[in-house]
């Protein structure tokens, strides 16, 4: 497998970014909370540091996540509160920059609320994570046990190989062994189920959210036609603005197609270069079969007039025979 399809490696830029050279990392991040930042760093070390081993790393992500969802809410209340501000800004300005931008700060509020929204939803994606942490969690005794009873063992045929604690030890270590694997067996059964049912939370989330993002960028472009940039000559002045509708109209629009976006409406599907579903990689297979059944079908009708040919020939013959007997 290519080395830089994973997270673990470097990955290769994208199309995109050779086309278009990423800027270099803005001036705003703060080293206290960036991806070496101080308050990042305390919490992956206290979330891995408690608990059963076996649920410390998952532990440590969910603490992580919490960290992503107070970001993303200050994200959202700072992106309203940016929207306010344009509005202000814009009031003093002629009119057509005044009634674009008070238009523009609604859409880009909306941008806070639909944020706020995707809090929510993200954080149905980490609380299913913590059903994952539990059963990991309810487990390591069951390890713990049977391993702690092995070496129980070990050490008394090591010393005494005729101690008559070793029948009994035996007797308890298949006892673990027996509830240890039904604890195995709803590890597997859990984290299989809820890893999937928790992704899924988090990508219809992001799908619902990256797709009302594209919808809201496209009226913002829609706004900015009303605006009229052609340069003016200076004690030249502009034509009266007359867009007051539009900019109405073009924000009822919007809100109609927020209300009424699904996820079955959703316009961005993935492209898969391999089959997905069973019917995908035997669909020319049952194919196949089904004309090889046709063909053996057709096949013995063929022998059976075939059959029935030679047996109407044998007849005739044997007429023949009698005639010329006689």
């Amino acid at each position: 497998m290519n080395r830089t399809y994973s997270l673990r490696n470097q990955r290769a830029p994208t199309a995109a970014q050779i086309q278009s050279p990423p800027p270099p990392s803005a001036s705003t991040k703060s080293k206290f909370f960036g991806k070496s930042s101080i308050a990042s760093t305390f919490r992956k070390s206290t979330a891995g540091s408690f608990g059963p081993e076996l649920s410390r790393k998952l532990s440590q992500m969910i603490k992580m996540e919490k960290g992503v969802l107070k970001a993303m809410e200050l994200v959202a209340y700072e992106r309203r509160a940016a929207a306010r501000q344009l509005s202000v800004w814009g009031y003093d300005n002629d009119d057509d920059v005044s009634d674009v931008t008070d238009k523009l700060g609604v859409l880009l509020f909306e941008l806070g609320e639909l944020q706020d929204q995707f809090i929510d939803k993200y954080d149905q994606y980490r609380v299913t994570l913590k059903s994952i942490r539990d059963i990991e969690a309810s487990v390591q005794p069951s390890r713990d046990r049977k391993e702690k009873i092995t070496d129980q063992i070990a050490n008394l045929k090591y010393r005494d190989p005729q101690s008559g604690k070793i029948p009994v030890l035996e007797q308890e270590l298949v006892r673990a062994e027996a509830e240890s694997l039904v604890a195995e067996a709803q590890l597997s059964n859990i984290t299989r189920e809820k890893l999937k049912a928790s992704f899924n939370y988090q990508f219809d989330a992001l799908r619902e959210l990256a797709e009302k993002f594209a919808l809201i960028a496209g009226y913002g472009k829609a706004l900015l036609e009303l605006l009229d940039d052609s340069p003016v000559t200076p004690g030249e002045s502009r034509p009266a603005y007359d867009g007051y509708e539009a900019s109405k109209q073009i924000i009822m629009d919007a809100e109609t197609a927020l209300e009424a976006w699904t996820l079955d409406v959703a316009v961005v599907k993935p492209t898969l270069s391999f089959y997905q579903t069973a019917d995908d990689v035997y669909g020319e297979i049952v194919d196949d079969e089904s004309h090889e059944h046709d063909i053996e079908e057709e096949g013995q009708e063929w022998v059976s007039e075939t059959e029935e040919q030679e047996v109407h020939e044998d007849h005739e013959e044997h007429e023949e025979h009698e005639v010329a007997s006689k």
